[in-house]
């Protein structure tokens, strides 16, 4: 526990935060990436260029700085943390590179309010932050080596399937590289992908959730095609060049967006690419429950919707699975059981309680008024379970 007069400071240091945090953490960035450029390998870049990735660890150090008296509070945020970390391979050492360079950023925002005292408290709180989170993920790291076909940090695997899903969804099974089994993974989670790009000044890392389940004896990622500006890199380097016979770097399964016990009915909704770790949710609960189980399907289309024939194949051999697809803007040979939006009504009309586990995942405004709509409904907040694809934010 940190000392009374560091969380005396850090306490007080909660307005500044509020006003400068986002400031001292695009700094900090900047500063680790100058001076530690291998770095890069280990962070999304995009996340930087948008500008999500400063805002989600200035928000992260607040919470941190309000709460530092009672951390029990934050138990959410650093199971998330800790998970993410564990999934890129963040070592003790990375701690020590990051808290030498975030204290250098609040001296440069904060300029002569940065007095010794204030850098003192600071540092002795970011070690006790860094403690526990390196101690949670050492157990992370162990167990995830002790599991059938574990293993710590990254390893090679092999695509052996190069599968189009739908006109923008790519899924890549892959095969540990030495032929050992797969690694033990809960649906829902994801796995970290590393790739080296040629002509790339580094190696790219991104997340990609696992779309496949225990059953398979191949890691299935499925990959949506990111055209906007900036064009996703590393995504559309798998939908062009990789091959099957290639090889990939990937980091032990990691991730808490997972299916939780429960006899309720469980209602999976799925918004575009989202629908890729709820896939495999419902593959899980084909395999191994008998929940009553409501899959539904938002796209835009059936250009986009992936996974559409499989999903109702799955259906059709199990009484306790429905499926139902929604489409906003359906081509002429479309048949969604649904055009538009979701609604409360068509919720209602399908599924035998509101009494529900509710999974959803997808963008961050069709997520925000899946939520919405849950929350008029008056299910409970704890009956809540959803995904960010990047950087947790607010709904």
């Amino acid at each position: 526990m940190a000392s009374a007069k560091t969380i005396e400071i850090v306490k007080a240091t909660v307005p500044v935060l509020a006003v400068h945090g986002e400031a001292i953490t695009k700094t900090f960035y900047q500063l680790l990436f100058e001076r530690n450029p291998s770095l890069k390998n280990v962070f999304n870049m995009t996340h930087q260029v948008h500008g999500t990735q400063p805002r989600a660890l200035a928000n992260a150090v607040y919470a941190y700085a309000a709460n530092i008296e009672n951390p029990a509070v934050l138990a959410k945020a650093i199971t998330q943390i800790t998970q993410k970390h564990t999934s890129l391979s963040v070592t003790p050492e990375m701690y020590n590179i990051v808290g030498t360079n975030l204290l250098e950023a609040i001296k440069i925002v904060l300029g002569d309010a940065a007095t010794d005292d204030i850098i003192n408290a600071w540092a002795e709180a970011y070690q006790e932050l860094a403690n526990l989170l390196i101690g949670i993920e050492e157990n992370i790291y162990q167990e995830a080596e002790k599991a059938e076909g574990g293993y710590r940090g990254q390893k090679s695997y092999t695509i052996v399937k190069k599968e189009e899903d739908s006109s923008i969804i790519t899924s890549f099974y892959l095969k540990p590289s030495d032929n050992t089994a797969i690694p033990t993974f809960k649906a829902g989670q994801y796995v970290a992908v590393n790739v080296s790009i040629p002509r790339a000044e580094h190696t790219h890392t991104r997340n990609y959730s696992l779309s496949g389940c225990t059953t398979q004896n191949t890691l299935r990622i499925s990959v949506k095609k990111e055209t906007g500006n900036p064009a996703g890199v590393v995504s559309n380097y798998l939908h062009e060049k990789a091959q099957v016979g290639d090889t990939i770097n990937l980091g032990i399964p990691a991730g808490e967006f997972v299916l939780e016990p429960t006899q309720k009915p469980i209602v999976l909704i799925a918004g575009g690419v989202g629908i890729t770790p709820l896939m495999s949710m419902y593959m899980h609960l084909f395999h191994h429950a008998e929940n009553e189980v409501l899959f539904i399907q938002c796209a835009k289309n059936g250009a986009v919707h992936a996974f559409d024939q499989r999903s109702r194949q799955l259906a059709d051999k199990k009484k306790s699975l429905k499926v139902i697809s929604i489409y906003d803007e359906p081509s002429a040979t479309d048949q969604p059981n649904y055009q538009g939006l979701l609604t409360s009504e068509i919720l209602e009309a399908n599924i035998s309680s509101l009494d529900a586990e509710y999974y959803f995942c997808g963008p961050v405004p069709f997520m925000k008024q899946v939520k919405q709509m849950l929350l008029a409904l008056e299910i409970p907040e704890g009956q809540l379970h959803y995904e960010f694809f990047g950087p947790s934010g607010d709904l």
